[in-house]
């Protein structure tokens, strides 16, 4: 299987665009026959020791050009520059890796930087970049025009891939491990080591004869190279490794990560609520395994202990209520007698004294007076075995759900165990062989008792032993052993997690149930783990956030694309808590992790509204105007003082009133939106909250829903007309607004150079001095560089930079020029294809109504949260509606009691008309009779004017309105049902 990549992703982009962005103004180095002016004057220079970046940017102009961005992306602008270093945020299984080895590229093709170093902070990260870059290889080669480049991992034993990544004029990307240059940061200068010292350094800081007597350190010095951190709260995290970056001498450092610790000069932020309201990553079920079980023995289980205010251990015990026992969490010091803690149960009497608390990191236990031991997540008088082998049950009967819905679509399921035990899953015997531990006795076991229930039997055609295997590290003879995750020994694992991405995607390939020891999680990035299930005995759970991120990636199918599916989209989450425990931890870790205020609105939350002038331009409301939209909001009782969400906004309720001034009643659908995404209390959803809708195969079958189908079913396509002097006048006017042309100066920083022991640093600054740059002697081929970003002939590109009147600008920054010149072109050219739209039918090409029922055979599955249920069960396809607003709720319900409406459908998700920006998913079609039958298509808004939707919205719709004209069908966009007349 070869995997695809999408281009276009416009969040990714976003995301690409923003660090582009920090650099407008920079000049763009020439190749070629122009290479010596081009090395004085563009992105690169030279010295004796091979070529470099140079940046020609002052810090405020910096600081202008990242405020321009923030103000973009919705983030708070930073008072001053926080050093040359820039935060990108984006959530687990999002293509964070995918985003900055692709801004590479960008920053080469816009800029011509070409020396990049990615610094990872363990293994198995080095490993999964490594996989990127291989397999995205053939990607980026097309995108960009072949480009030459070079990756490779640093190694001390090959320093020759130094010298080539210092001299080379191709893209250099080296991938180094932190703990290769990290260790030797010290304050001591090298000048005062001894031999003996100076031996031990890192290789990268010895002086070598193989490099002219220069140290390693100095060719990468020399290269003043852009630094991409990859989880930065691992790498830098210490003043150490801090000084170890700036030894590298960068340029800039880019950081990514989902979980900043310090966000210098944030430039773009999707956290993990953003992911999830795009359906950038999966959904998330929680399968939770709880006992109900007797309460008659003494129960106890450790969770944790603490020592950072007295020494105390965390337990769960059964305790009595008013209502009788149940279990309950407290903390516990030793001389605590649990019989006192849990209302005096006789089960806990005299035997359940703590003696003894040890917080060791690694080999936490608690001690009760009569010997008895318990380690961290382990428990006495319960039910851990059983809960265990259910949790194994539940897995493997999730997995045949989704692969019995999933069957023919060619996406290939895969579960993910977590166990801290190699031996419960394998056993090494005397004499070589081995056996299954308890846990793959009881996957067998459930495996075969679920496949041989008609409704799975033949379902996967492979034998039990086929289907299930594990990925361990292994001792010196070749046997799978217990790991911290981070030694030696785990690097071959980890190797092989990744060769083995694509082959475990193949469906051909029987493995579908893997089990891995809990410390390799951050290995695996497999996207087709739909089951994710955790299976400690002894040791804390991880978090939750790295739990559920081995399985939130989209998934992809047998060709190697990504899948947007939404009701294939869902990760099940196996779980021995209760749900609301569950939801509970992990809404405290993306607080803690991400700094997100759940339930709470901030000042600046409304400042990307949209409002509509009357020459037909938007701008953002800003911040000000955000704020008093808050004011208003707390005066009002929908939020508290500090931004908290009350109760009294509640949307859901049919008779919900948001009650605002005039002067922003024309956002109020937008003010709600934005309010109703802070709140979490829907975002986790419990997998037993979910039903499959019913299907009504007569309604199917019925004279009405043909006779509609029969009307909207044609598929059309599309031509665009426009006159060129239309484009020629409108693309003008835009050019003539782009701001002045300003010239690109060269920024020159003195800083004193120290020499200690970990190497060569320069943060003291001394003095800066500017100038700006002489004009490029050769100049780039304008029309090329905008026929390839507009697709225009080059006689109407040329016709258009005369009649502009501003030309003369080329000069004094080419690159700013054109890249102003095409997107205000582009612009105008977008206008004029939409209003010159014309669509036509297709001979032959219809929407089969045979896949509704090909669907409901499959199960469509949806929350009970969004469903309204369906009264009069012969209007409509299934027993239930699933709705996506307000509005579409009440049109639901208005449709259904109606008694002139006969038949009414949600339009499939895959009903989709093409149009030149994107595909468009229209919302209801139906039929009515009182004197005549009459077949309508609606699209559901919650206002009738066009300057209160975003322009995109608008768009579309113009283009469904062309598409069902050219269909003779009634179309229109509604509030409600009493706008329509029949």
């Amino acid at each position: 299987m070869k995997l695809k990549f999408d281009p276009s992703l416009q969040y990714q982009q976003d995301a690409i665009n923003a660090v582009i962005s920090v650099f407008d103004g920079q000049p763009f180095v020439q190749s070629g026959a122009m290479a010596f002016q081009s090395l004085q004057i563009g992105g690169l220079f030279q010295t004796e020791l091979g070529m470099g970046n140079r940046l020609h940017l002052l810090d405020d102009e910096i600081l202008n050009n990242v405020h321009a961005i923030q103000e973009a992306n919705q983030i708070e602008k930073v008072a001053a520059l926080q050093g040359r270093e820039f935060s990108i945020e984006m959530e687990t299984g999002t293509g964070k890796t995918y985003v900055y080895l692709r801004s590479i590229f960008e920053l080469n093709k816009t800029y011509g930087f070409k020396k990049f170093i990615i610094v990872v902070p363990s293994v198995a990260i080095r490993e999964g970049v490594l996989k990127s870059i291989d397999v995205t290889k053939e990607h980026f080669q097309t995108l960009y025009d072949k480009a030459p480049f070079d990756h490779f991992v640093y190694d001390s034993k090959r320093l020759g891939k130094v010298r080539q990544f210092a001299t080379s004029n191709q893209i250099q990307i080296m991938v180094i491990n932190i703990q290769s240059f990290q260790k030797d940061v010290a304050d001591k200068d090298l000048s005062e080591m001894t031999d003996d010292e100076l031996k031990k350094l890192n290789v990268i800081n010895r002086e070598n004869d193989r490099m002219s007597g220069r140290r390693p350190i100095e060719f990468i010095q020399a290269a003043n190279p852009i630094v991409i951190i990859d989880e930065p709260q691992s790498v830098d995290n210490t003043e150490k490794s801090r000084r170890a970056i700036g030894n590298l001498n960068p340029m800039v450092t880019l950081r990514y990560s989902a979980t900043h610790r310090n966000r210098y000069n944030l430039l773009y932020e999707l956290d993990p609520i953003k992911a999830y309201d795009l359906r950038l990553v999966k959904r998330i079920e929680v399968a939770s395994i709880r006992s109900d079980g007797s309460f008659n023995d003494a129960y106890v289980k450790l969770l944790k202990t603490d020592n950072t205010n007295g020494i105390k251990a965390q337990v769960e015990i059964h305790k009595d209520g008013p209502s009788g026992p149940k279990a309950a969490k407290l903390w516990v010091k030793q001389g605590d007698d649990l019989y006192v803690k849990s209302g005096e149960r006789d089960a806990y009497r005299d035997s359940y004294i703590v003696q003894n608390i040890d917080c060791t990191p690694g080999s936490e236990y608690l001690e009760f007076n009569q010997g008895r031991f318990l380690e961290l997540g382990q428990e006495v008088g319960g039910f851990g075995d059983d809960i265990m082998k259910a949790q194994v049950y539940e897995t493997v009967e999730q997995h045949l759900k989704k692969e019995r819905a999933l069957k023919g679509k060619g996406i290939k399921v895969l579960s993910l165990f977590f166990i801290d035990r190699v031996a419960n899953y394998r056993i090494y015997n005397e004499g070589g062989t081995t056996s299954l531990g308890k846990i793959g006795q009881w996957f067998e076991e459930a495996y075969r008792e679920l496949t041989a229930k008609p409704i799975y039997k033949g379902l996967i055609p492979f034998e039990v032993s086929e289907v299930h295997n594990g990925y361990f590290s292994q001792d010196n003879h070749g046997r799978a052993k217990d790991t911290r995750g981070n030694t030696a020994d785990d690097d071959d694992t980890y190797s092989l997690i990744m060769r083995d991405k694509e082959r475990l995607l193949d469906p051909n390939v029987a493995l579908r149930f893997i089990f891995s020891h809990s410390a390799l999680r951050e290995g695996w990035d497999n996207p087709n783990v739909f089951q994710i299930c955790t299976l400690n005995e002894t040791q804390a759970v991880e978090k939750k956030r790295q739990e559920i991120g081995r399985g939130l990636r989209l998934p992809v199918n047998e060709t190697g694309e990504r899948v947007h599916d939404e009701t294939v989209n869902r990760l099940t989450v196996i779980a021995n808590e209760s749900y609301e425990d569950f939801a509970r931890t992990l809404q405290t870790e993306f607080e803690e992790d991400f700094g997100i205020r759940f339930g709470k609105i901030e000042k600046i939350a409304f400042a990307k509204l949209v409002r509509r002038a009357d020459d037909g331009t938007e701008t953002e409301i800003g911040q000000d105007e955000s704020a008093k939209i808050w004011g208003e909001l707390v005066a009002n009782g929908y939020l508290n003082a500090v931004g908290e969400i009350l109760d009294k906004f509640d949307p859901k309720n049919p008779h919900f009133e948001l009650k605002v001034s005039d002067n922003f009643a024309d956002l109020t659908p937008e003010i709600i939106d934005e309010v109703n995404r802070k709140v979490f209390k829907n975002r986790i959803v419990n997998a037993r909250d979910r039903r499959e809708l019913k299907f009504r195969k007569e309604v199917h079958l019925s004279e009405d829903f043909q006779a509609l189908w029969e009307k909207i079913k044609h598929r059309t396509r599309y031509r665009v007309t426009f006159k060129t002097a239309e484009l020629l006048a409108r693309a003008l006017a835009r050019i003539r607004q782009i701001e002045p042309i300003k010239a690109p100066r060269v920024a020159t920083t003195v800083v004193e150079v120290e020499i200690t022991d970990a190497g060569v640093s320069a943060d003291k600054q001394i003095a800066t001095r500017v100038r700006e740059v002489e004009p490029l002697k050769v100049l780039p081929d304008i029309l090329a560089f905008l026929q390839k970003e507009t697709e225009l002939t080059r006689h109407t590109l040329a016709e258009i930079l005369k009649q502009s009147g501003r030309l003369g600008e080329f000069k004094i920054n080419p690159q700013a020029f054109m890249a102003a010149v095409a997107k205000e072109t582009s612009r105008a050219l977008h206008d004029l294809v939409l209003e010159g739209i014309k669509y036509e039918k297709v001979a032959g090409a219809y929407w089969e109504q045979s896949r509704i029922e090909q669907d409901a055979e499959e199960g469509i599955v949806r929350y009970l949260s969004n469903l309204y249920e369906v009264q009069n069960r012969n209007k409509s396809l299934f027993d239930a509606i699933e709705y996506d607003s307000e509005v579409e709720k009440q049109f639901a319900r208005d449709l259904d009691s109606n008694e002139n409406v006969k038949l009414f459908v949600k339009l499939p998700s895959w009903f989709k008309i093409d149009t030149p920006i994107g595909a468009y998913n229209p919302d209801w079609a139906f039929v009515t009779e009182r004197e005549e039958k009459l077949y309508f298509v609606r699209e559901t808004k919650s206002t009738l004017d066009s300057e209160e939707r975003r322009t995109k919205e608008n768009q579309k719709i113009a283009c469904g309105r062309k598409h069902f004209d050219t269909l003779g069908v009634d179309y229109d966009v509604v509030t409600s049902l009493s706008e329509i007349k029949f």
